[in-house]
């Protein structure tokens, strides 16, 4: 089916894009640099070893040092164990098959550890993930199989818009109490869906908990197992967590990105603990793991006898293995049984474990985020799939421009909104911003249909205050400086702060340190992020709320919100050129974290290039929200 064969195609510039980029930051970079990229854990220490599946050892390693560093190790992607003795030679690639806090579990292709691990210094390598882009590509090619049959190939043919999908419209609607009226009818919209659903979920608008009450509500429905995924663990996080809180039995397949007794508890390995045949599984590993230590007391320089008695010993642990293997998978099977949701990521939904599990029901979260070829690998497990997500938030990320402009950064929520607009439904309420914050969004991205919820319409962070400013620095001379790729303006960033220690003594009059209000600080920049990162701690004035102030990239406030939101905008030139802040997506994110005060700083001559920011700046002049940054300059 060309459909997926072009989709084959944009993957393998991905992969290749993405291979290309991984191998330029690590081939000549230092350990240091590795670790401090997070593709490495150094140095680390061995804290125990068991046999493992096949012949495999499983080693857990723990980070000793630089354990605040951010890391990118998850299960099911390959490392490498090495000794800082001889790096080149010293190594042994392996599997992750555990990672919490600043422990992981490695699986190495060996019976036994080498003898260069009790040499130098350890450390783990991340390598390439081939593993993910392997399940999405099978995937791919598995739905051009499946959709030449007839009855599997429908759901197939309804998401590449050949078909239309069908819903059992007479049954009686569903009342939540809990719910607004645009919750309610997402609620039943999947419920009367034979094929799709799709929630649209603007910011602030109460997906997470709309999509928990429609899942609880489908368990009810079809007393069948659902699968929920997403793109990113702490999306599926939040999930488990809340369908659990529903009394919902939930399993959570692979590990989760935060440590809590709550969501380890509904992990497999944690289940596993508690069912009635782990003992056993436990005295037949403790046998495999004596004649395995008795295997090791032959030293190298043995004969034919002690030869033979060695590998008789390995011969043993290896049999006992066999029967845990089996004894583990009875154990895996029944807890997989018992479940009433499976919650993974989108390639954590191929896990072994679950792997040949088939669903009715299919649910992807964030699906405004997810690369189309990674839904694949959860919607060809299912006959019926909701998306739910926002497509006029941030899309996926991809590496490769080519790929992103051939199509791949289309996601599969964007192309089915636009195909069947009868599967969709908007949720038009939202409890985060104040309606003035709201407005622009709404009129820009969802055809003026957002309504901002009695308890946030008008809230302010105290009586006098107003909740949108746009500061405009043209003519002020804050030119942007240019490194690399990444702009920087240290005279907006400078004005920034100013503005803010001013609007902070306003607050103080209002607010004790302990209630103080949260605040971002948000730029598109890297460079200016880290620049502002930089001034935060040398401003003693906002000393006293350091732990109120964030700041970071748009990026990494997806999802999130903030009582004050200061927007750097960063671009200042002659040029007009605005770069990636044309992404009006990525925007859209930025002025949608506020809850009670919205600040946007930047040249308006620069940004009113772009129509979206020309509009912007006369919606604020339209509600007295304009400034000169010259109004603060000599105060």
């Amino acid at each position: 089916m060309d459909y997926f064969k072009k989709l084959q195609q944009l993957l393998k510039i991905e992969r290749d894009e993405d291979r290309l980029l991984y191998k330029q930051l690590t081939e000549s970079s230092s350990i240091t640099a590795r670790r401090a990229n997070g593709l490495a854990w150094y140095p680390v220490a061995i804290k125990d070893t068991e046999l493992g599946r096949g012949d495999y050892l499983t080693v857990e390693v723990e980070r000793t040092t630089h354990q605040d560093i951010t890391h990118q190790f998850r299960p099911g992607v390959s490392a490498i164990l090495f000794s800082n003795h001889d790096a080149k030679n010293n190594q042994i690639e392996g599997t992750i098959v555990y990672q919490g806090g600043n422990r992981m579990k490695i699986s190495l292709r060996t019976d036994e550890l080498p003898e260069w691990s009790r040499d130098g210094k350890l450390g783990i390598d991340l390598l390439f993930d081939e593993n993910s882009y392997d399940e999405m590509q099978n995937a791919l090619q598995l739905a051009i199989n499946m959709s030449e049959k007839k009855e599997e190939g429908r759901l197939i043919k309804i998401l590449t818009g050949e078909q239309h999908p069908t819903f059992h419209n007479e049954l009686p609607p569903l009342t939540l109490p809990r719910l607004n009226a645009s919750q309610q009818a997402a609620v039943n919209k999947i419920l009367a869906a034979n094929e799709l659903a799709i929630v649209h979920g603007p910011p602030g608008t109460g997906k997470t908990t709309t999509l928990v009450q429609a899942i609880k509500a489908l368990v009810k429905q079809d007393h069948k197992q659902i699968l929920v995924v997403a793109p990113s663990n702490a999306a599926v996080d939040l999930l488990s967590e809340k369908l659990s809180d529903e009394g919902l039995n939930v399993l959570r397949i692979g590990n989760p990105a935060r440590v809590s007794e709550r969501l380890l508890s509904l992990t497999l390995e944690n289940k596993m603990v508690d069912h009635n045949s782990t003992k056993e599984i436990k005295r037949l590993k403790r046998q495999a793991n004596d004649f395995r230590d008795m295997a090791h007391k032959y030293k190298r320089n043995f004969g034919k006898a002690e030869r033979e008695q060695r590998k008789a010993l390995f011969d043993e642990a290896r049999k006992i293995m066999k029967e845990v293997e089996k004894t583990e998978q009875y154990i895996i099977d029944d807890v997989v049984a018992k479940a009433q949701v499976i919650t993974a990521t989108l390639v954590g939904a191929n896990h072994y474990t679950v792997r040949h599990v088939q669903y009715h029901t299919v649910v992807i979260d964030e699906a405004g985020q997810a690369l189309e070829p990674a839904c694949w690998i959860p919607i060809l497990k299912a006959k019926k799939v909701i998306l739910a997500g926002d497509h006029c938030q941030l899309p996926p990320t991809i590496k490769s421009n080519e790929a992103a402009r051939k199509g791949l950064s289309h996601t599969l929520l964007e192309k089915n909104t636009a195909l069947h607009p009868e599967a969709v439904v908007l949720l038009e309420e939202q409890y985060r911003m104040h309606e003035t914050i709201m407005g622009y969004s709404s009129s820009t991205f969802y055809r003026d249909q957002l309504k901002a919820h009695g308890s946030v319409a008008q809230h302010l962070l105290f009586a006098a205050d107003t909740p949108l400013a746009f500061v405009d620095t043209a003519g002020c001379g804050f030119d942007e400086k240019m490194e690399g790729t990444s702009a920087t303006n240290p005279e907006e960033a400078a004005f920034l702060f100013k503005h803010l220690t001013q609007l902070a003594a306003a607050l103080n009059a209002h607010y004790q340190p302990a209630n103080f209000p949260t605040i971002a600080i948000i730029s598109p920049y890297k460079q200016q992020v880290q620049l502002l990162q930089e001034l935060l701690q040398h401003s003693p004035a906002l000393q006293p709320y350091g732990k109120k102030i964030s700041v970071n990239t748009i990026d990494s406030f997806q999802g999130q919100e903030r009582d004050i939101v200061y927007i750097s905008m960063t671009r200042s030139n002659t040029e007009n050129k605005i770069g990636f802040l044309s992404d009006i997506r990525r925007m859209n994110v930025a002025m949608t974290r506020a809850r009670k005060k919205l600040v946007v700083i930047g040249d308006s001559g620069t940004l009113s290039q772009l129509p979206f920011y020309a509009d912007f700046i006369s919606y604020a002049t339209n509600r007295d929200a304009y400034q000169s940054a010259w109004e603060f300059m000599d105060n």
